[in-house]
């Protein structure tokens, strides 16, 4: 039987640091990565990184005037043989999959109190999900969570974000040799929150991680996934749908560091945009070091813009540093509605506003199922209808 744990947030001062296995990654980044908040500077727009997040209405995230003086309600169902631990920030699990790479992320790193930890033992194989509930009941809150799967062990964890709040957090995934996990984080947030948060994975040899993200609620979201490998033959695979509505700001900037040889990546993300102001920013950054012989790569982001008004930034980006590869590519494309689907659906006899909702669910569909959880697939699927609802 699953348990469900009551995980308080709170903020403090920095203690120790943990130390990290990542090394110094300072592709497209204004400032090397740091535990230190005091180490970045306050952004002002220009930055490379910066320059597409509207830093006005990040609540004082970007520049420490946020004072931590909210409520987030985290529930935490581990099923039988999963463990969950609330830590300081002296473990040495805290902080090991990535170092903070922005002032954001470096801030929520030295104000949160306590980090929540969980843990899969090695060769389990889970049958159900471990469900992460995280909900904002107003105010700021820093948060830090961290997952850990033993060698060889398989696990799904949902990470479910409700509410209204102002939150920056760094969530840590560390996967064991031969391991395989599935993250799924769904953003659905009210309409005023603002979330900023860097995912950080570290893929142990031979492993896989599979990351779908899915955001639709919220004012301001900004997400930054990164993957490095601690070992030969990792894969990852990341996936992502967003729906952007009125006024909304959804941003996710990717980062798969190939810093071990013959592992492989595979990154997917598609977002449909519709109301004035809509805003959707897509970055997606690979880097093949020298020593990553053998690597096998591709990211694709793909947006369909319902109505005018909508305005999407989508910038693939390819480093190599060495010529021994299997592959590696990129793509984007962002245009409005196929006209060509349209007419084939209306020409058998599909009125005009069933078509277009039949085109949009096929344009995600290819995401929804890679999440794998009935439950899951049935409330985002709604979720989206309800969407379309608005726009057709």
């Amino acid at each position: 039987m699953a348990e469900a744990q009551n995980i308080p947030v709170g903020s403090t001062t920095a203690g120790s640091i943990a130390v990290a296995a990542e090394s110094t990654v300072a592709t497209r980044m204004s400032a090397p990565p740091s535990y230190d908040v005091a180490d970045f500077p306050v952004p002002h727009g220009r930055e490379e990184e910066w320059r597409f997040t509207p830093l006005e209405r990040l609540r004082g995230l970007q520049d420490g005037t946020a004072v931590a003086d909210g409520l987030i309600r985290t529930e935490v169902y581990t099923p039988a043989g999963v463990t969950q631990e609330t830590v300081g920030r002296d473990d040495p699990r805290v902080g090991r999959a990535g170092t903070p790479v922005d002032r954001v992320a470096a801030q929520a790193y030295t104000s949160f109190e306590k980090a929540s930890v969980v843990s899969v033992p090695k060769e389990a194989v889970l049958t159900e999900p471990i469900r992460i509930t995280v909900h904002g009941q107003g105010g700021t809150a820093f948060v830090h969570q961290v997952v850990e799967l033993g060698a060889f062990a398989e696990a799904v964890v949902v990470m479910d974000h409700t509410g209204d709040a102002v939150v920056a957090a760094n969530v840590d995934f560390l996967v064991g040799d031969g391991a395989k996990l599935t993250v799924v984080s769904v953003q659905d947030w009210d309409a005023e929150a603002v979330h900023v948060a860097q995912h950080n994975a570290l893929v142990g040899r031979d492993a896989s991680f599979k990351s779908i993200v899915v955001t639709f609620g919220g004012d301001v979201v900004r997400l930054h996934p990164r993957v490095q490998y601690a070992g030969p033959g990792g894969e990852a695979e990341l996936f992502g749908l967003y729906f952007t509505d009125k006024g909304q700001h959804q941003e996710h900037r990717l980062l798969v560091d190939h810093n071990a040889p013959h592992c492989k990546s595979n990154a997917v993300y598609k977002g449909a945009l519709q109301g004035d102001d809509a805003h959707a920013v897509w970055i997606g950054d690979v880097l093949i070091r020298v020593v990553a012989e053998g690597t096998d790569t591709y990211e694709m982001n793909r947006n369909l813009v319902l109505t005018d008004g909508a305005r999407v930034d989508s910038v693939p980006n390819l480093e190599i540093e060495t010529g021994e590869i299997a592959g590696a590519g990129h793509a984007s494309a962002t245009g409005r509605f196929d006209d060509e689907q349209l007419f084939y659906l209306m020409s058998r006899g599909i009125p005009q506003v069933e078509a277009r909702r039949l085109v949009i669910r096929g344009f995600f569909a290819e995401l929804v199922q890679q999440i794998g959880l009935p439950d899951v697939e049935e409330r985002l699927l709604a979720k989206i209808e309800a969407e379309l609802e608005a726009s057709v």
